[in-house]
């Protein structure tokens, strides 16, 4: 099964009763996320977004220039994707994450606008390190 959004009709945007359906229990962390960028960052953009068919829709909360944290939107959890420029990755590798994100984010394939990492949010595990993230992010 390929990796995509829930949300596949561009002529459908999601609206908040879908999210609630699809995410069902996993919604809250979605919304704890969601309120810790906002309490981080007032003034972020809130936008839902549909890159193509291959995709499907996705969430993001963007700052003026590049998106702090993307929402990507599953049957019964979502994916927390971020990206990183080189120097929050030296960052990232130094602070107190998990192994498991740091072995990720290494992997990743580098490209101009830097590395980037999906996480799985199924309950609380990740929520830390990835509010961490988001810190990392909005600082460099």
């Amino acid at each position: 099964m390929e990796d995509q959004s829930v949300f596949m009709d561009k002529a459908t945007p999601p609206s908040a009763l879908d999210l609630k359906a699809k995410l069902d229990r996993s919604l809250q962390y979605w919304q704890e996320l969601e309120q810790f960028v906002l309490d981080q960052y007032p003034t972020g953009k809130k936008e839902w977004n549909f890159p193509g068919k291959k995709y499907g829709w996705s969430y993001r909360i963007k700052d003026k220039r590049r998106a702090i944290l993307y929402f990507l939107p599953r049957e019964g959890y979502f994916k927390a994707a971020l990206v990183f420029g080189q120097k929050a990755y030296d960052q990232i590798m130094h602070e107190d994450i998990g192994p498991m994100i740091k072995n990720d984010l290494g992997q990743a394939r580098k490209y101009a606008e830097g590395r980037g990492i999906r996480i799985d949010v199924r309950d609380r595990t990740n929520l830390p390190d990835i509010k961490k993230l988001v810190l990392i992010k909005l600082s460099n």
